[in-house]
């Protein structure tokens, strides 16, 4: 247990390998040889945001505490993923210390470090998006690009829901989960119904 009248500060240590099969002995040595006190283990791969073992370290440092990692790549999956956990980290008032990388939170160096890998991250959003750019405006030029996909509604479906709601008898959001599609596209197609029915709108 945590001393409650005064910040114990703590070494935490996440170590992950990929499968169930591998070993950690190497992360574990590590661990021991940074005089971590407290580590919390997954054996999963990095794909998967959703880590237990990575959850639980999260809900259990407090202010002052240090995490340290062999390498990014045992605790993030990206760039983008990293930046995020360390903004927890940081929120918390917890230092971030990556062996490998020499990322050390607690240094100037090692958050000047974490400053270019932000630079990193949004450099590869915005070329992500440049070539999205430009691969949407070749199709146009080729004539192949043509926006969204449709969603299909049955018309049956849609024409019996449709009755229910105007006899009072359920409401969109009934209607839009029983027929899977959003509130958005549910009025459009009502719109769209309306009109092939010979409904005109107010005013019209």
């Amino acid at each position: 247990m945590r001393k409650t009248k005064e910040v114990l500060k703590m070494k935490i240590g996440y170590v992950r390998v990929s499968t169930a099969e591998q070993n950690t002995a190497r992360q574990d040595v590590l661990m021991e040889q940074l005089g971590v006190e407290k580590v919390y283990t997954d054996k999963m791969s990095g794909k998967d945001r959703k880590r237990p073992a990575l959850e639980e370290m999260l809900a259990f440092v407090r202010e002052g505490d240090t995490v340290i990692v062999e390498s990014i790549s045992r605790f993030a999956r990206s760039t983008r993923d990293l930046l995020d956990l360390i903004e927890k980290l940081t929120e918390k008032k917890v230092e971030f210390i990556s062996q490998k990388e020499a990322i050390d939170t607690t240094t100037p160096q090692g958050r000047f470090m974490l400053t270019v890998f932000g630079a990193m991250a949004q450099l590869e959003r915005e070329q992500t998006l440049q070539r999205q750019r430009e691969g949407i405006e070749l199709a146009k030029a080729e004539g192949k690009y043509t926006g969204r996909k449709r969603i299909e509604v049955d018309e049956k479906a849609f024409a019996e829901q449709y009755r229910m709601w105007k006899n009072g008898e359920t409401a969109p959001k009934f209607i839009c989960k029983k027929l899977g599609i959003s509130n958005a596209t549910f009025y459009r197609r009502v719109e769209e119904y309306e009109k092939k029915i010979g409904i005109k709108k107010e005013g019209e």
